[in-house]
């Protein structure tokens, strides 16, 4: 699953190969709370993505639909994938070192 996210960040966002990082946390069912049990099975799927403020509103379906695509690989029913997006200003990124992102040559482009 963690390489299905990381392939779709790259797919959706444009990054480099080794830039998204991703981490899988998974929880025994007494230890998370399902919303709407009758309408979501015990494959339910919340992905949280923090990524840079800036990426256009079509960048973002494309994202949502590149995630739950490949999670339907790992037989993940779209309607129990949820996906969060957080997106702080580059500003209040400290990369490199401590540097403020927005001061920084990432690389890649944020306003896609």
């Amino acid at each position: 699953m963690v390489e299905a996210v990381r392939a779709a960040l790259r797919e959706a966002l444009q990054a480099p190969a080794d830039d998204p990082t991703v981490r899988l946390a998974e929880y025994p069912r007494e230890q998370f709370s399902l919303p709407y049990p009758d309408r979501h099975s015990d494959r339910y799927t919340l992905v949280e993505v923090t990524m840079f403020a800036g990426r256009s509103m079509d960048t973002k379906r494309r994202l949502y639909d590149a995630i739950v695509r490949r999670l339907a690989t790992f037989e993940v029913p779209p309607s129990d994938v949820l996906i969060v997006l957080h997106e702080p200003l580059m500003e209040n990124w400290a990369v490199n070192g401590g540097l403020p992102a927005s001061e920084v040559d990432l690389g890649f482009r944020v306003d896609i």
